[in-house]
């Protein structure tokens, strides 16, 4: 008797190769919907799978499958008493397997309605991979078109079978994550944001030779259909990314872009640089052009950037190109890199990553971080300027020069490691300091970085001062305008201190901790 095929795929590539490899080679194949009118139209002698069920496709599609002839075909074990009970329902055997989803997540990221992305749940497909893949050792099962050769060998071992089986079940499982993950995303009975079960289904984007140290293994994984815009960049010139480079290319990409959008909503086309060090930015600057803004966080901390990760807002043309030869960098990551500035950096800076920034799409609202044993889930910091209520709380307003910076300085300290405080002047960040186990610490490390430079310069913390003593600090270095939270139990003494000193102070009241 000859074997059977059931093909039914929403993604047609390969499978009229694959559906005429397996006719040469004697099979029956079976087949529905538009599958089926497919590899009709090729010439290929297909049995609908209504004349196998005995019953035609029902509810518009809904039900066409899920029929013991169908299942039972699949999931008989060869050599059992399973085969006389097939033979009593004048059933025969389904050999192989080739079935891949409706595209649910591809309906979900064009926006379409409701009604439409539940219509494209699939039901009978998953029925039928799980199915052949439990009973893997006799039915082959195919969900991949890289795969569909396999089934054109003459023999398949029993690990290549097993493997294929894990395959498919993988296959339904991120099927089923994302079902999951519309329904809790848009549900209005859920009584939290956040759901009781969140599933991960991570898969590999990128080789690594290790992780953050030699000694440790890394890779890097796309989280579900997401498209991130350093996961998904283009490596245009340079040597292959690390895991570090991955991590501190994102930090530098997020505030950039945070900054970029200040620009545009100030109508000013500035473009933004930020040079980033361990997760941390080191230079940030805004200028009326590419090689201005470089040249500004390149000059903010000269001793920092130098192997640093820079990220651009605005395409990089040959005078920029010509402006960061002097400067050893690891990644270089723009929106665009003109063919000019790109052939300057492949002949001269052979070792520089060079990226174009892929256009991000369905990334997820969760902040995911391990901990030993688990997660730390929260949304992640999207807050923006033009969402707060800024409040002036002392005597002196600031001027307008210096709410420019006063904002400029607060989207960098969003994202600088906590604790932070950020000098800023002009447009551009003049002092830093992240990562203190103390605020007077962090503070003294941004005047210290900044010496001179302080004098007029705006600053700006990411959380409320518990005492009085940054104030004291800043003023002696000759800052004239602090932005915080605010929310401390000793707010009048540092809004005190504030007017004594002649300082501007505005209050927040949103909080940005980032460890």
């Amino acid at each position: 008797m000859a074997k059977r095929a059931l093909i039914s795929v929403s993604d047609k590539t390969g499978v009229v190769d694959l559906a005429a490899g397996l006719r040469e080679r004697g099979w029956e194949l079976l087949s529905t919907g538009g599958t089926f009118q497919t590899l009709s139209a090729a010439g290929l002698r297909v049995t609908p799978v209504r004349d196998l069920t005995g019953f035609p496709e029902m509810m518009d599609g809904r039900v066409k499958t899920l029929h013991p002839a169908v299942h039972g075909g699949i999931l008989a074990r060869r050599g059992s008493a399973h085969m006389d009970e097939l033979a009593a329902q004048n059933f025969g055997t389904i050999d192989l397997v080739c079935v891949n989803l409706y595209p649910f997540r591809e309906t979900v990221a064009r926006g379409a309605p409701d009604p439409d992305v539940i219509e494209n749940i699939d039901i009978g497909g998953p029925a039928m991979i799980r199915s052949a893949a439990k009973n893997h050792e006799s039915v082959l099962v195919l969900v991949d078109p890289a795969d569909y050769a396999l089934a054109l060998q003459d023999e398949l071992s029993p690990a290549e079978r097993r493997r294929l089986a894990a395959k498919a079940y993988r296959h339904t499982s991120d099927y089923d994550a994302a079902i999951t993950a519309y329904l809790e995303g848009t549900s209005d009975e859920l009584p939290t944001r956040l759901p009781e079960t969140l599933t991960l289904t991570l898969t590999k984007a990128a080789e690594v030779r290790y992780g953050e140290n030699p000694h440790q293994p890394g890779a890097v994984y796309r989280w579900g259909e997401a498209r991130g815009p350093v996961l998904g960049a283009q490596v245009v010139a340079g040597k292959p990314m690390s895991f570090n480079n991955y991590a501190d290319a994102d930090a530098a990409w997020a505030l950039c872009q945070d900054l970029a959008a200040q620009a545009a909503s100030d109508g000013t086309g500035d473009a933004v640089c930020v040079a980033v060090k361990h997760a941390n930015p080191c230079g940030v600057a805004v200028a009326p052009s590419v090689q201005a803004a470089w040249e500004g966080a390149r000059d903010a901390d000269t001793l920092s950037v130098f192997g640093g990760v820079v990220a651009v807002s605005q395409p990089v043309d040959l005078a920029a190109a010509q402006a960061m030869r002097g400067t050893f960098l690891e990644v270089l990551i723009a929106p665009a890199v003109t063919p000019d500035a790109l052939e300057l950096f492949t002949h001269k800076k052979p070792d520089l990553r060079v990226l174009v920034a892929a256009t991000a799409q369905g990334v997820s609202r969760l902040d995911v971080r391990p901990l030993t044993g688990g997660f730390a889930v929260q949304e992640r910091d999207t807050r923006l300027w033009d969402d707060l209520c800024p409040e002036v709380v002392t005597r002196r307003e600031p001027t307008e020069a210096q709410w420019a910076d006063l904002r400029f300085a607060w989207a960098v300290v969003k994202h600088a490691r906590s604790n932070a405080v950020v000098l800023a002047r002009r447009g551009v960040t003049v002092g830093l300091g992240t990562g203190a186990v103390s605020r007077i610490w962090a503070a003294e490390r941004a005047v210290a970085n900044a010496g001179e430079r302080a004098r007029g310069a705006a600053l700006a913390s990411e959380a409320f001062f518990p005492f009085d003593d940054v104030v004291r600090l800043a003023a002696d270095a000759g800052v004239k305008a602090i932005l915080q939270p605010g929310g401390a139990k000793r707010d009048p003494e540092v809004i005190a201190a504030c007017n004594e000193l002649g300082l501007s102070m505005v209050f927040t009241g949103s909080r940005h901790f980032r460890h």
